[in-house]
């Protein structure tokens, strides 16, 4: 059937947007994505017969649906035919990572499918994403770049500042107008930025310096999200970065010297703006590898001004003085000693994260806008503990006991 499908198509291209071609076309395409998670890398031998095919249909949609919108406003997202084509759009896009997220060797070697996949996609799928209206973009073009970089890793390398380029920019402008339009896009971007710091790190560094600062001001946009299951991918992308950063030393003092001041503010202005209490672990996580490390004296680079600083000033004693400054300035009911005591414990190396957690936990306390506030967010993990144990009790309490379990949760280690 996609033979002849195809076929017509060659001799009438209008052909394909025939809403019940259209409908045959996602039926065929459904088929595909249940056979390729059924039989794993070796779909390869039957995607190679109609991958272009697949790309061109991608093509004719997406050329259709623009110029729809151009001629009758955004609103013509809307439209039936429309709206079944971008169905048709979203099926190949799930194939496609679903042919990604299965292949491997010998019949879908990550080099071979990094070199005979990742070309033809670029300019049907991610220079489609790139120029539509934000309402004409699908949020699966996120996944499936998300998923070729979890899967090829470092074979796609060299192709990943392209595709940053591709869906970058124009999906950081969908959705940091507000914290609830795209919620889709919002998640997948996310994830997609994840993906790429945990297994294409240094192509962060191989893409012009204001991507760079894009990616890092993202991180923070997220953190600061009121959505918690942002928020917390944002922390986390962050503690992985650091991470990341630590271990290159070639990026790492350029890094500390652009962002690390920065980051240490906005960390510090999530964890006491009281709407992410349950992000403690992590903010706490967060600062003291950073205070520690600047304690260390790992950052060789300055993170102050050399031009107006003091003769001799150091990263932890000019660190200190500006968070103390920060804090009494944002914070005017604490006293200077009481400033002074907890920036001190900031510096502590002997302290260890239970106890650095209790430093800050305490100091949040005496905050004037924590003092009147529900607190248990900040003993979130403590709390998961309490209850993890006292069900473990309970439980070794029933098999203790004898008559206290049914005989359907009995299990004979003869058997």
């Amino acid at each position: 059937r996609w033979k002849v499908i195809m076929e017509q198509a060659n001799t009438n291209v209008e052909s394909l947007v025939a809403p019940v071609t259209i409908k045959e076309i996602i039926k065929i395409l459904k088929t595909n994505n249940k056979t390729c998670g059924a039989i794993g890398s070796i779909y390869a031998n039957q995607l190679q017969t109609f991958f272009m095919d697949v790309l061109n249909v991608y093509k004719v949609y997406s050329e259709r649906i623009s110029a729809t919108v151009a001629q009758q406003g955004p609103g013509a997202t809307q439209l039936s035919l429309v709206r079944t084509m971008r169905s048709a759009k979203k099926e190949i896009l799930r194939l496609l990572a679903m042919f990604i997220e299965k292949s491997g060797p010998p019949e879908a070697d990550p080099q071979a499918v990094a070199q005979g996949f990742i070309p033809p996609v670029l300019d049907p799928i991610l220079g489609d994403y790139q120029r539509n209206i934000a309402n004409s973009r699908d949020p699966e073009v996120l996944t499936l770049f998300t998923t070729v970089v979890e899967k090829l890793k470092g074979h796609i390398l060299s192709d990943v500042p392209r595709i940053m380029e591709g869906l970058f920019e124009c999906t950081l402008q969908m959705i940091t107008v507000n914290f609830e339009d795209y919620p889709e896009h919002r998640i997948r971007f996310f994830e997609f930025i994840r993906a790429v710091n945990l297994h294409c790190f240094q192509a962060l560094f191989n893409i012009p310096p204001e991507h760079q600062k894009l990616v890092v001001d993202s991180v923070v946009w997220a953190m600061k999200h009121t959505e918690r299951n942002i928020s917390d991918t944002g922390l986390n992308i962050l503690n992985e970065l650091l991470q990341n950063v630590g271990k290159t030393p070639n990026v790492a003092q350029g890094f500390y010297q652009q962002y690390l001041l920065a980051l240490i503010q906005d960390v510090f202005a999530v964890m006491t703006d009281r709407l992410h209490k349950s992000g403690f672990k992590m903010h706490a996580t967060l600062l003291q590898y950073m205070f520690h490390l600047v304690q260390m004296n790992q950052v060789t680079v300055p993170l102050f001004d050399t031009q107006t600083a003091p003769v001799g000033q150091s990263n932890p004693v000019f660190l200190r003085d500006h968070i103390s400054n920060l804090l009494i300035q944002s914070f005017p009911n604490l006293t200077r000693s009481q400033v002074s005591k907890f920036v001190q414990g900031m510096f502590d190396l002997k302290m260890d994260l239970p106890s650095f957690k209790t430093h800050l936990r305490d100091f949040l306390i005496e905050l004037k806008e924590f003092s009147v506030e529900d607190n248990s967010g900040l003993f979130g993990e403590e709390d998961e503990m309490q209850k993890r144990q006292q069900a473990e009790a309970q439980e070794a309490h029933r098999f203790a006991v004898p008559g206290l379990l049914k005989p359907s949760e009995i299990v004979d280690e003869d058997l």
